[in-house]
């Protein structure tokens, strides 16, 4: 049993990793886009999982755009 001395390793996605994943599968393509990076890169963003830099400074601005036309 390797590694049974250590915790657990797990990932503790943020609130807004977690809100992109709760949205449709057709919404989070568009947030995607509109981030100009793809479907997977972004699930794996939200997932907590190793996604390429300047994925999530993105995706977050896009999910903030996308809470301020809802809030209207």
């Amino acid at each position: 049993m390797r590694g049974y001395l250590e915790p657990a390793k797990r990932t503790v996605p943020t609130e807004s990793q977690a809100r992109f994943s709760t949205l449709s599968r057709g919404r989070r393509t568009k947030l995607a886009k509109s981030a100009q990076t793809t479907l997977i890169k972004a699930d794996q963003w939200a997932r907590g999982d190793s996604a390429p830099e300047g994925v999530g400074e993105a995706l977050d601005k896009a999910l903030a755009a996308l809470g301020a036309k809802t809030k209207k």
